[in-house]
């Protein structure tokens, strides 16, 4: 199961964050920042998974991104390293070199498509953009 999503630039500041389990805030700031330290600071050779107290963490670079992932002990990590990339694809299909940071509503949007309560329900990428391409058309 899915615990929680990260997205962070280099420099360890947290773009977004989706919480798939009940975490109190004070709590998830200490927990980004040791996440985000203990992912950052590996070297490129080393493996992208890695346990972490209860969970384990999937991450991948995308230029000067991070998606870190935590996952109970029984998720499969490559499903997890193939639901980044496939997550970053949706989000270059949609955006096109718009910035994602001023559009975190639809990276939220397309998040929900993805993942439902923790698990993965769609890998589609066009069954993803459905739900952004119909606001799309009633904006305009």
């Amino acid at each position: 199961m899915i615990k929680f999503l990260l997205m962070v630039n280099k420099q360890g500041q947290t773009r977004l964050s989706k919480y798939y389990e009940h975490v109190d805030i004070g709590k998830r700031t200490a927990l980004e920042a040791e996440v985000v330290k203990a992912c950052l600071f590996r070297k490129k050779d080393e493996c992208s998974f890695l346990e972490y107290k209860d969970y384990k963490l999937v991450y991948r670079q995308y230029a000067a991104l991070f998606i870190v992932v935590g996952v109970t002990d029984s998720e499969n990590e490559l499903s997890i390293y193939e639901l980044i990339h496939n997550f970053i694809e949706v989000l270059d299909k949609y955006f096109s070199r718009v910035k994602i940071m001023f559009n975190l509503d639809k990276v939220h949007i397309i998040l929900d498509e993805m993942i439902l309560n923790g698990h993965i329900v769609e890998t589609n990428r066009n069954r993803i953009l459905v739900p952004l391409q119909a606001l799309d058309k009633m904006a305009e």
